[in-house]
């Protein structure tokens, strides 16, 4: 295709009238409340992230934020910044707010030994005072396969990079994990005292590519923002009045002891990029005209959608409910 000749393709693509917007979405959680799930309120988990916070201002403006129960759920690793700034979103939305520290339960179910065990199988010496977190390899580099490392931090501030073997990658992964479920059981709990439903936070890029843990943070009863890119989501927070520190803080996992972005653990690009990937693939946008859009070659484009079909296959699993062994009359 004559470049002269390619479809106009922008971040244009992805624009929105916010208020609309808000008001789609406000109706459908009303009329999941009232009708589905007859449910009084909502329960929410704010991380101090983007997505939470935008769920939080959009729960408030559904159903009044008297009927908004927030928890804030910081655990030993957390960033204590992430509960600094969840506890600024629900004074910006007026919004009660508990918290919840998950680190003595997640001491007691072995969560950390766990971890660090695996660890040790890599890195013998590592122990009170060192740091972790899991990072991939960009698909960009790697002709789209995905391949992980683990990076410590010793107690002088030493880094070392190990490539992971597969039982000790699954190993930290699944003690990790218990993180996401404790936090989705603390939110059950008083959602299930209050007899309010439980809102999961996933943006559309998340949910499309499994960047959720089943039964965990995957678990919920309505996703209002799951259909909007996350480009969407923060017009959406300027929009509701998010506070500007949430709206600039770099999107991260917070979930291992070294801080870690969304891009090292999971994406191949950053999320901008990644929206205007993925809305292209799923419209039928030429490579060419992706390229242009985000700064990279045709073959970049193409291992990207490479990679977002390989997180897509691997995401089936985590949509499926539970398989039964035969139809129910």
């Amino acid at each position: 295709m004559n470049q002269h000749s390619l479809p106009a393709f922008s971040p244009d693509a992805l624009a929105l009238d916010a208020e609309a917007e808000v008001e789609r979405i406000v109706a459908a959680l009303r009329a999941q409340l009232r009708g589905t799930l007859r449910k009084r309120g909502l329960v929410l988990g704010l991380s101090g992230g983007i997505d939470s916070s935008v769920c939080a201002g959009l729960a408030a403006r559904a159903v009044g934020p008297d009927r908004v129960h927030c928890l804030l759920m910081p655990e030993d690793d957390s960033d204590p910044e992430s509960l600094r700034l969840g506890r600024l979103v629900a004074e910006r939305f007026a919004l009660s707010a508990e918290v919840e520290n998950i680190g003595p339960a997640l001491a007691a179910m072995g969560c950390y030994d766990r971890r660090d065990g695996f660890i040790r199988q890599v890195v013998p010496a590592y122990g009170p005072g060192w740091s972790s977190k899991i990072v991939f390899a960009n698909a960009l580099t790697t002709a789209g396969y995905n391949m992980s490392s683990l990076v410590v931090s010793d107690p002088d501030g030493r880094v070392e990079k190990h490539r992971l073997p597969a039982e000790a990658y699954l190993g930290i992964v699944a003690a990790t994990n218990m993180k996401q479920r404790t936090r989705k059981q603390f939110e059950y709990y008083h959602a299930d005292r209050l007899n309010y439903a439980v809102i999961g936070t996933p943006n559309r890029l998340e949910y499309d590519q499994g960047f959720f843990v089943k039964n965990g943070d995957g678990a919920a009863d309505v996703k209002p923002i799951a259909h909007l890119y996350k480009t969407q989501v923060y017009r959406l927070a300027e929009h509701l009045g998010v506070p500007p520190e949430v709206c600039c803080r770099p999107p991260t996992t917070d979930t291992y002891s070294m801080a870690q972005t969304q891009e090292e653990f999971y994406f191949a690009l950053p999320y901008d990029k990644m929206d205007l990937c993925l809305y292209a693939l799923d419209n039928n946008v030429p490579a060419a005209a992706v390229a242009g859009a985000v700064a990279l070659s045709e073959d970049e484009v193409a291992l990207v959608w490479k990679d977002i079909a390989a997180k897509r296959k691997m995401a089936r699993y985590l949509h499926l409910g539970p398989q039964l062994a035969a139809p129910l009359a």
